[in-house]
């Protein structure tokens, strides 16, 4: 009987391996990330050729970091098939918050047990806006910005401008009033004046009384 027994859950294990070896496991999408209030699809994908019991399983993270799966409650399995490969699909009309977590596909078939590798849905709650502005409004706002950045580059430029034309225009006076000092002598008489002074230079400021020639009249006291 033992032997019988061992014989028995070695040709079951080779089934159950060779069931194993057949089946193949689409990718599942990561995540799926969608709003409060919206509506959210997710699917599991294998290749198989045997019609295993699928469940939905849901793992929510707890607080203290510890994972715990339990059963999602669907109304109807909704199957698509598509060149062999079969997916089943999990709709959400309307998430909630609560709905946030990694679901998985659970594939039962005989004494096998098999996971999918699971989608993420993260569900979260949009920013509201703080104001509520029309078309209209939003291309007079962006106009007003254009015009006041356009002003703020042309005010700065054009002062530069008239700043570097004033400079200019003082260079220019300056240039011309060096060149007035030099309009009213004349080139000779500059000539003579220095020849007269280098002749100075040369006799000397003193001379021998002596050496005049001329006659010295003395003016009586």
């Amino acid at each position: 009987m033992p032997f019988k027994l061992v014989i028995f859950l070695c040709f079951w294990e080779a089934v159950a391996n060779a069931d194993l070896k057949e089946l193949k496991l689409e990718a599942d999408k990561p995540l799926e990330r969608v709003a409060l209030s919206h509506e959210a699809t997710i699917r599991c994908c294998y290749h198989w050729n045997k019609k295993p019991h699928v469940t939905w399983i849901i793992n929510i993270q707890n607080t203290n970091g510890t994972t715990m799966p339990s059963i999602v409650n669907q109304s109807e399995d909704v199957i698509e098939e598509k060149d062999e490969v079969k997916c089943h699909l999990l709709f959400f009309k309307s998430v909630r918050l609560s709905d946030t977590g990694l679901y998985q596909c659970k594939l039962n078939h005989d004494t096998l047990h098999i996971f999918t590798h699971g989608t993420f849905l993260q569900v979260y709650k949009p920013l509201q806006k703080t104001l509520n502005l029309s078309e209209s409004v939003k291309n007079s706002i962006i106009t007003a910005e254009g015009v006041l950045l356009l002003m703020c580059v042309l005010i700065p430029g054009t002062m530069l401008l008239c700043k570097s034309k004033k400079l200019n225009e003082l260079e220019r006076k300056k240039g011309q009033e060096e060149e007035n000092i030099y309009e009213g002598l004349n080139l000779d008489d500059c000539n003579s004046a220095y020849h007269q002074i280098q002749r100075s230079n040369q006799q000397g400021p003193y001379q021998d009384v002596a050496t005049c020639g001329e006659d010295i009249q003395l003016e009586k006291p």
